[in-house]
């Protein structure tokens, strides 16, 4: 139980990484927070997670959503000890197919949600938190029609530094997982064919040193280590999870 007595927030909770994060935190004994955009699947989260957990409806993207949560954490919870500022896009984007819209999306979600998450939670925020920010091995690389979400990756993972450095005073651990190649839903919001899916699945399987796709479970442990005690000498850092693919 290596959260016991710790509550978490996870923004954008209600699948994939932040699901499979939210699940392993309850698990560790934290009581957990995750948002969330749709609130059509929200009955079904909460019966995955259980008693411990409460799902809200929350855009990162809005401060002043992000605000209602972080009042309504203080008014159940009293302060938070974690925040795993999850929620982010991934985008196939080669440069001349990059619209006014699609560089939008990818900004506001990817940079100024984490701003406006921890601006948000920041007076909850209890002396020795652990604020984990989720950036990607493709701000490590350079790779074919994904610049930029690897610039708002790298945007991020710059965030990280910089709030470590000041927020010292208060105690406030900042650290980034960057995830490699994950089998989530995420890709299947890209807009391709089901026969399209596996095909890119296979052909990224292909290229990472381990062999396969990580599974989402494999962030969530990441996300554990970061949030718990053990790490509390561990500042300002990037845990890659990649299957070597940045690496070798």
């Amino acid at each position: 139980m290596r959260l016991q007595n710790k509550v978490a927030l996870i923004t954008g909770g209600t699948s994939g990484i932040g699901l499979a994060t939210a699940k392993l935190f309850v698990a560790e004994g934290a009581r957990v927070i995750v948002t969330g955009r749709n609130e059509s699947v929200f009955g079904d989260v909460k019966a995955e997670l259980g008693e411990h957990a409460v799902v809200l409806k929350g855009d990162v993207r809005s401060l002043a959503d992000m605000q209602r949560v972080a009042m309504q954490v203080k008014e159940s919870f009293g302060g938070l000890d974690v925040v795993f500022a999850n929620a982010g896009l991934a985008f196939p984007s080669p440069l001349q197919e990059i619209s006014e819209s699609l560089y939008t999306d990818i900004m506001d979600i990817n940079v100024k949600g984490v701003v406006f998450t921890l601006q948000a939670t920041l007076p909850i925020l209890r002396e020795g938190s652990s604020f984990i920010l989720n950036t990607s091995f493709v701000a490590q690389t350079g790779k074919h029609g994904i610049s930029l979400t690897a610039a708002a990756k790298a945007a991020v993972r710059s965030l990280a530094r910089s709030w470590s450095y000041e927020f010292l005073d208060r105690k406030i651990r900042f650290n980034a997982i960057a995830p490699g190649a994950i089998d989530t839903p995420l890709i299947s919001k890209w807009g391709l064919s089901d026969e399209e899916v596996r095909e890119r699945k296979q052909a990224m399987a292909k290229t990472i040193p381990a062999g396969h796709m990580g599974k989402a479970e494999d962030i969530a442990h990441a996300a554990v280590y970061l949030a718990s005690d053990e790490s509390s000498y561990v500042i300002g850092t990037e845990l890659i999870v990649d299957g070597g693919a940045s690496q070798l």
